[in-house]
């Protein structure tokens, strides 16, 4: 107790890890979390159902079920079940950096053999969460910026596409137009504004205040139909395996990729989490910790697909978050995860969220994806980069972003390569791996 208190006092929190605010207290820093991460968990599966032409009824069943999922496992994360989870106050929600890699799934075989090899690729997370300090020799700081810049910067093109007003604009021709720019311009500057303010709980809420505001907008321009949605009441019932279950092992290898990387940015972020906390950040109840932090990361995961939902993973922003309000409880977690749960289980909010048009969305992705180019960039700048580390960026670069711009490189190689390299993350990801082993094998 005495030690709880020194740590407290040493990192200026109110309440610590296992201390229990009161109820009014905790709903309203759970609340200030929701805020925080509402639109990321929700984004990808918007992204992603647009990309591959779904219709509404499944885009919002994809919605409502990301933000199910996501209670799940945070709720798994802040309790530590079994040796599954953290046991700190850290959330979960959809990965961005899986957007990419599932859209070419997605291409391939739809809706089954995304969420069958997701559950399959999971297990890549797992078994690392066993053999930790090894593969941190492999995947270093230098390897997860690269990676994290890449996915970024692949994003952008996702993004950009939503504010010129997506595939179905591509199609009938409206595709850039002045109202579908001036949309995503509009959303744009909302939230560079209101992030720019000194009050604080407006720039947490920037994003959903600018998606908000562009939906009303959207709403006034005639550009969305709610007679469209049969109904808003009801209540959805999670069906495991609602849509069928389909594997590919160059889907496996893509999307594996892509759990690795995500398995040392969690540690990185769970690190981040345990000093904010005032918990250790080194010795064996760290390691139990971050093992059992990136173990939960790769279970959830799985949970999430056998949902219907798409990759979890611990969301770093929630950091910023318990040092803002100086509330690092785990309880506090109990309530993010009940909410997320609540939220998920009442249709309306997924098909609400499901009728936004693109350029609304597309307005605010494409800051969040430049972001988290620029989160990669500032990985890179704080390794040291000497003439070894130059090659392995350039070459990762390079290779990485040529099968972005042109994937018509790859036309005559066979499908199951095409597959698995079509993605620059993917490319991009196995160069920066390879060309750094053999540079620290030759040291």
């Amino acid at each position: 107790m005495q030690e709880s208190q020194t740590a407290q006092s040493n990192t200026g929190l109110i309440y610590g890890l296992n201390d229990r605010p009161p109820v009014r207290e905790a709903i309203f820093a759970a609340i200030q979390h929701l805020l925080a991460i509402f639109v990321a968990i929700i984004t990808p599966p918007l992204i992603i159902a647009g990309a591959l032409k779904l219709d509404l009824e499944t885009t919002s069943f994809l919605v409502s079920m990301s933000l199910f999922a996501s209670g799940i496992s945070t709720f798994i994360q802040c309790k530590r079940i079994g040796g599954i989870g953290t046991g700190l106050l850290c959330i979960q929600g959809t990965s961005f950096s899986f957007i990419g890699p599932i859209i070419s799934v997605g291409m391939l075989g739809g809706l089954p053999l995304i969420f069958g090899t997701c559950i399959v690729a999971s297990s890549v997370e797992m078994v690392i969460s066993r053999i930790l300090k090894y593969t941190r020799k492999i995947i270093t700081p230098l390897v997860s910026g690269i990676v994290v810049t890449l996915i970024g910067m692949s994003l952008i093109k996702v993004g950009i596409t939503a504010c010129g007003g997506g595939v179905s604009a591509q199609s009938n021709g409206t595709f850039g137009s002045f109202e579908n720019l001036g949309l995503a311009l509009l959303v744009l500057i909302l939230i560079i504004l209101f992030n720019r303010s000194s009050n604080r709980y407006l720039r947490m809420s920037s994003i959903v205040i600018g998606l908000i505001i562009g939906y009303l907008v959207a709403w006034g321009l005639g550009r969305i139909d709610f007679s469209a949605v049969q109904s808003f009441g009801g209540f959805n019932i999670p069906l495991p395996f609602k849509y069928g279950l389909d594997f590919d092992f160059s889907a496996f290898i893509a999307l594996g990729l892509i759990f690795l990387i995500t398995a040392i940015e969690a540690y990185g972020d769970i690190t981040a989490n345990s000093l904010i906390s005032g918990e250790p950040v080194e010795g064996k109840v760290f390691i139990k910790r971050a093992s059992g932090g990136i173990l939960a990361d790769g279970f959830n995961s799985m949970l999430a697909g056998i949902l219907n939902s798409f990759p979890n993973s611990v969301f770093a922003q929630n950091n910023g978050m318990i040092q803002l309000t100086g509330v690092a409880s785990r309880y506090v977690g109990y309530y993010i995860a009940g909410f997320l749960i609540l939220l998920g289980l009442f249709p309306s909010v997924g098909l609400i969220f499901s009728l936004m048009p693109e350029p609304v969305l597309g307005g605010a992705t494409l800051l969040m994806f430049g972001t988290v180019a620029s989160a990669g960039i500032r990985i890179i700048a704080a390794q040291k980069i000497n003439r070894k580390a130059t090659l392995v960026i350039a070459l990762s670069f390079a290779l990485g972003l040529s099968v972005e711009m042109v994937p018509e490189i790859l036309c005559q190689f066979p499908e199951s390569i095409k597959n698995i390299f079509s993605s620059g993350i993917t490319t991009g990801g196995v160069t920066a791996i390879i060309s750094n082993a053999l540079i620290r094998m030759k040291e």
